[in-house]
């Protein structure tokens, strides 16, 4: 993974020792509020329903072990809310009614869907020190949160894929420098997304984006991308759209400069509704390509293209991504590996299952790409405890290189173990809990935290995933309903990316009370899901207490009506929206607001 240079580490602990002096100014009334907000947004500091919110930022999702380690330490000794403020908190979410909810926690980090992490409890006075923490590992949170580039954001397999064309880490990593503290950028109209791509394979929703990108190459071998613009969520889902189909790579810095600039002149400030650039391409269409394409010809004959990409900085930045040293060599061959799994699954049946969902092949054939599942029943979807933290970092350094990755759906993938040690890390794993083999399952599920942390929520999310989960226990019941996308969000904002989501809970505000609305049929892009969509609603929002029985019953179609070997996502294709509309309408309670508990 990449190496920080001597200025990248001076860099990221000035901006610490930056930020300790505009706290200590904001504690002792020396700044407002007011003129506090921009800085703390800056450095990833929110204010959300009950606590300040930090978010780190890990770029393209790669972190080290030492990392993992002073993450699991600032869970551990910084997420820690009052008693007075905890006690206040949970009098609140009691009050809310309608849903009875798993007790607030706090010492623990959640996985984002960009693939960064958050912490929901460290009180703002502590704050700099943490910021401390973090530098000490090359970390930090800058652009995680204000209308500016975000975390790019990568394939969680980038490097290691078999299905790569070209490797996306030394191009994230361009983009990464170019983008930090950007002059023209720090205040654009909305904030800004950037997913990047190399493989077959769109395992990072790059269409889902405010710029999409895809590294391939064309039909004489050269290097390029193809360019989307205009993807996103929230109000209005819609698919980014490609304005250049093959971009010589040395120029991609030179065109995003214009998509951004043009972005940043014509988007609109006026509504923050519509102030992301897929409504302004929505609404210029061609026009706006066409202003793209004429500042990019003017940063080229004017400007003298002054971020052409070199041969030489490419292979500089290329050189830190070059494959570890592994601790454990591979000792058997390769029809001996393929008795031992064999062996190991004939033994136990839910190491087999585990080998098939969360174990993917890996360009060396000695070498496998696993993931370990946050999503255990009684914690929230992508949370994770000071204790696990620590303990992925120590699998890490045992089966990885000391290398993990955090993926899109909110999981820990470690992308460099021997195909061997797949019994040992198993074992491992098992113990910590994040075995579960259930990736791409109904239980691994996108959830955002919802109404229980964010002030933006109108409803909660991780009750509800609670419920599903221990709907759907039975391993034997989970492998039998396939490979199904399940996305949460408690809000139209759709950080649980419902709108991808082959079956997707967007939660609603109804006079006061939380209710959900069910969408069939969305997709991230993967090789699972097909091309990207936006699911269709199914019909008016259910109460909370309806859900699990809508989600039973729309599985119930598909179990009654499949054909052999048909995935959900097709056969819901073949079948059409109807007949699973109507099972879930009829999913209807007499008591409309019938709380829902998590064992229900």
């Amino acid at each position: 993974m990449y190496q920080y240079t001597d200025f990248d580490r001076r860099f990221v602990q000035e901006r610490a020792d930056q930020y300790r002096d505009q706290v200590t100014r904001r504690l002792n009334g020396q700044l407002s509020e007011e003129d506090f907000r921009p800085l703390r947004l800056q450095n990833g500091w929110y204010v959300q329903r009950y606590a300040p919110m930090l978010r780190v930022a890990v770029p393209y999702g790669e972190l080290n072990s030492a990392q993992l380690r002073v993450l699991a330490r600032i869970a551990r000794e910084f997420d820690i809310p009052s008693d007075e403020v905890f006690q206040e908190a949970q009098a609140k979410q009691n009050a809310i009614g309608g849903i009875a909810a798993p007790p607030l926690s706090y010492g623990y980090g959640h996985f984002t869907t960009r693939q960064n992490l958050q912490y929901n409890w460290i009180p703002l006075e502590k704050s700099a020190d943490v910021m401390d923490l973090l530098a000490s590992v090359n970390m930090h949170g800058i652009q995680t949160s204000g209308n500016c580039i975000r975390n790019i954001t990568s394939d969680e397999r980038a490097g290691v894929a078999v299905d790569e064309i070209v490797d996306p880490r030394p191009f994230a990593e361009i983009l990464r420098q170019w983008s930090t503290l950007h002059p023209e950028f720090a205040f654009l109209p909305r904030k800004f997304k950037i997913a990047i791509s190399g493989a077959v394979e769109d395992r990072a929703a790059t269409a889902w984006h405010d710029v999409g990108l895809h590294v391939l190459r064309n039909a004489s071998g050269e290097v390029g991308f193809r360019v989307m613009v205009g993807g996103g969520m929230g109000r209005t889902p819609i698919i980014g759209s490609i304005i250049r189909a093959f971009l010589p790579w040395n120029q991609i810095l030179n065109f995003l400069e214009a998509v951004v600039r043009v972005y940043n002149r014509f988007g609109r400030r006026d509504n923050k509704y519509k102030a992301r650039i897929k409504i302004l391409v929505k609404a210029e269409g061609q026009a706006y390509i066409d202003q793209v394409e004429a500042e990019y010809q003017r940063i080229l004959s004017q400007d003298g293209a002054p971020h052409t990409i070199s041969q030489a900085e490419f292979d500089r930045v290329s050189a830190n991504f070059a494959p570890p040293t592994l601790a454990i060599q591979p000792v058997l061959s390769d029809e001996g590996i393929k008795d031992q799994l064999a062996q190991a699954g004939e033994e136990d049946k839910n190491f087999a299952r585990w080998v098939q969902q969360n174990v993917a092949p890996h360009r060396n054939p000695h070498l496998r790409i696993v993931t370990l599942s946050f999503k255990r029943l009684g914690q929230a979807p992508g949370d994770a405890t000071a204790d696990q933290l620590d303990a992925s970092a120590l699998l890490a350094d045992q089966f990885s290189a000391g290398e993990a990755r955090v993926s899109h759906d909110q999981n820990l993938v470690l992308p460099w173990v021997a195909a061997d040690q797949l019994p040992a890390l198993y074992q491992a794993a098992k113990a910590l809990g994040v075995a579960k083999p259930n990736i791409r399952m109904l239980t691994d599920m996108i959830a955002c935290p919802g109404g229980d942390y964010c002030d933006l929520a109108n409803a909660r999310s991780l009750p509800l995933a609670a419920a599903i989960s221990e709907r759907y226990q039975d391993l034997d019941e989970l492998f039998d309903l396939g490979e199904i996308d399940l996305h949460i969000s408690g809000c139209i904002n759709s950080c649980g990316h419902h709108h991808s989501g082959h079956i997707g809970i967007l939660g609603v505000d109804k006079d006061g009370k939380e209710w959900y609305q069910i969408t069939l049929g969305g997709s991230d892009g993967s090789a699972l899901s097909g091309e990207p969509k936006a699911g269709k609603v199914v019909g008016p929002s259910f109460s909370s207490g309806e859900v699990v029985d809508v989600i039973e019953a729309v599985l119930q179609v598909y179990t009654d009506q499949r054909e052999h070997g048909e995935t959900f996502i097709d056969a819901l294709t073949r079948l059409g929206l109807d007949n699973f509309k109507t099972a879930a309408n009829a999913v209807r309670h007499p008591a409309a607001d019938k709380a829902l508990s998590p064992a229900a």
